[in-house]
């Protein structure tokens, strides 16, 4: 029977913070494929989004992109249900069990927001944006990268918690520019010649981008005190 020396050296412990589950892979596993599907669920919007500010406006792509963006939401809310069933059954985390599911909860919300907001555009439908299509495809880029950084974030915290910091300064970046930009649109906007319907239109569309990239930073901001105390 092999000594405990033995067994070190063929199960080495790394010198970096354990994994957060442990043994229970299966958990784990769970946790992966609900960051997969918010990552999938960002791209989804993304493409449906450049759909709607394209010249082209290519609605059959917008209404494609739509449901996809739909199921995406449907199999995040199922798994994050399975999560919350285990970590509570299984009395798993008891230290940072609360941390892990507000975190999943506010992904889950940003996700479901981004839905929410591209479904509101195809109810509007798209419109002319006479001279504004470069500003609100960097506006929406900066946006979607403001949530990619923060997804990001947050698989990290699952496997290194010391280097969540490293993403979280993406955000902080991709949200600063993102406001700068939106600020620039609105500042042109209120200085057209475009009527009230069509400005409030643009306005609406600058606020909702803008508020993503406000919500990632707010997930970001707690994400780094979850950081903290898990790296303690």
């Amino acid at each position: 029977m092999p000594d405990r020396n033995e067994a070190r050296q063929a199960n080495p412990v790394s010198s970096e913070t354990p994994p957060l589950f442990g043994k229970t892979r299966f958990l784990q596993g769970l946790i992966e494929e609900f960051l997969d599907k918010i990552s999938e669920g960002v791209l989804i919007v993304e493409l449906g989004l450049r759909a709607y500010l394209s010249p082209a406006e290519n609605l059959a792509i917008c209404e494609e992109k739509l449901e996809q963006a739909i199921e995406i939401k449907r199999r995040c809310s199922e798994l994050r249900r399975t999560i919350v069933t285990m970590l509570y059954t299984e009395m798993l985390l008891p230290d940072a069990r609360g941390d892990v599911l507000r975190l999943l909860g506010d992904l889950f919300e940003l996700l479901d927001q981004m839905g929410d907001d591209f479904q509101e555009l195809m109810i509007v439908q798209p419109r002319s944006r006479p001279d504004f299509t470069q500003e609100f495809e960097e506006l929406s880029t900066l946006a979607i990268r403001c949530v990619q950084a923060v997804v990001l974030a947050a698989r990290t915290f699952f496997r290194n918690p010391e280097a969540v910091r490293d993403h979280i300064n993406e955000v902080r970046t991709f949200e600063d520019e993102t406001d700068r930009i939106a600020l620039r649109i609105r500042r042109k906007i209120v200085a057209s010649g475009l009527d009230f319907e069509q400005r409030s239109q643009l306005r609406q569309e600058v606020a909702m981008l803008d508020g993503l990239a406000d919500m990632a930073e707010n997930i970001s901001d707690d994400l780094s005190i979850y950081a903290i105390k898990r790296a303690l």
